[in-house]
């Protein structure tokens, strides 16, 4: 079997979900609980999600020491308890360093044992042993002898921001999870809280633009296809508003020609700094630094930074209106032209701002993901504010 299996697991984890589960909806469930066993629990959680219940069922009644798929299953997405492992070395308090290295013996050859969790008679934590502590342990003392009392844990409900942020500076190789009142219910390694935060993370540039966060770059080419293309129909949507804007404007673009080379100009760089606003609003939330702060305070600090980048940049606009545009007459006054660049480029730019932060804060209140096609939505409301109030001061003054 691991001849078979070895090259399976290789290919799942690198597939989206969906594909994963149809590559593995008809294979025996000794295999594939043994193949999801090799995968990341929070990976494994999500394919067995996926899969239907009868096959669900087949795999769990066949699933290896170690796994916690059943109670993983019943914490939310995105929650310490998704990752869950069975602890492989629980014991009783009361119970004697001999014991607890006879028994260890066995378990040594299936599974490695960072801790021993220590337990009352009610199944709360209330202590935890290194392993190489038993080493120097006399044989006749008891676990609770040896044991550091009070423990450290992360409860299963935890998101993984929350748990990060608690496990950042203690660098446990694994952590004990419990209920509220202490109860044991699994353990988790630092190293799988670290990898999925990771990915995560990493996920998110792909979301900005609409690429789902389960596409991988082996998914086939039809699915990645229905991934993308919704969220490029909606572009394309949006870039015929922009498009309609700069049409109502048609007349005046035929009368000042050298309006239409400051267009993409000005559409830029409101562009840029709107998704700068929208990392730090997204990059905030991903670390919880929202939490306790003025949703209008951090608006507020935006629009003005965006209005003294666009001041900034709109001098140097305006300069080069005025050059491109006394070099032909015809256009009209270019004294006039790069100051109407100038206040369209400082207004647009404060509108940047505080549409890269109100924006994914929007999105989280509908219960969407914050994250997802922001850059769509933002690129079209900056290119419309931007071009619209660029092209209307124009009309207004100058025609």
């Amino acid at each position: 079997m691991p001849q078979e299996v070895n090259p399976l697991l290789n290919q799942v984890s690198r597939l989206d979900t969906q594909t994963a589960v149809e590559r593995l909806d008809l294979r025996d469930p000794v295999e594939v609980a043994a193949l999801l066993a090799g995968l990341p629990p929070a990976r494994a959680i999500t394919i067995l999600s996926a899969l239907s219940e009868e096959a669900r069922e087949r795999i769990l009644a066949a699933a290896p020491a170690g796994t916690d798929w059943m109670d993983s299953l019943r914490y939310p997405e995105g929650s310490v308890g998704r990752l869950l492992e069975d602890p492989p070395a629980v014991f009783r308090s009361g119970t004697s360093v001999a014991t607890a290295v006879d028994i260890l013996r066995e378990t040594i050859r299936k599974r490695m044992v960072t801790y021993l969790f220590v337990v009352d008679a009610g199944n709360h934590l209330i202590g935890v042993v290194a392993f190489r502590e038993l080493l120097y342990a006399e044989r006749t003392q008891t676990l609770d002898q040896v044991m550091l009392p009070s423990p450290f844990f992360l409860e299963p409900e935890t998101t993984l921001v929350q748990a990060m942020r608690e496990v950042v500076t203690r660098h446990y190789p694994v952590y004990p999870v419990c209920e509220a009142d202490g109860t044991l219910v699994g353990q988790v390694r630092g190293q799988t809280l670290f990898e999925q935060q990771a990915f995560e993370i990493s996920a998110q540039a792909g979301s900005m633009v609409g690429v789902e966060k389960e596409e991988r770059l082996a998914t086939p080419l039809m699915r990645s296809f229905k991934f993308r293309h919704p969220w490029l129909q909606i572009n394309l949507l949006t870039v015929f508003i922009t498009a309609a804007v700069v049409g109502i404007f048609q007349g005046t673009i035929d009368k000042i020609v050298v309006l239409a080379m400051f267009l993409p100009v000005l559409g830029g760089q409101s562009g840029n700094l709107g998704c700068q606003s929208l990392a730090v609003v997204l990059r905030g939330m991903t670390l919880g630094e929202l939490r306790g702060t003025r949703i209008a305070a951090l608006i507020a600090k935006e629009a003005t930074l965006g209005l003294l980048n666009g001041m900034v940049t709109g001098v140097l606009a305006g300069i080069a209106m005025f050059i491109v545009a006394g070099r032909h007459p015809e256009n009209g006054s270019p004294i006039y032209l790069g100051i109407i660049t100038m206040v369209a480029m400082s207004v647009s730019c404060m509108i940047a701002g505080i549409a890269g932060t109100t924006i994914p804060l929007v999105l989280r209140r509908f219960g969407a993901d914050p994250a997802t096609a922001s850059s769509i939505f933002l690129t079209t409301i900056t290119d419309v504010c931007s071009m619209g109030s660029f092209l209307s001061m124009v009309t207004w003054l100058l025609l």
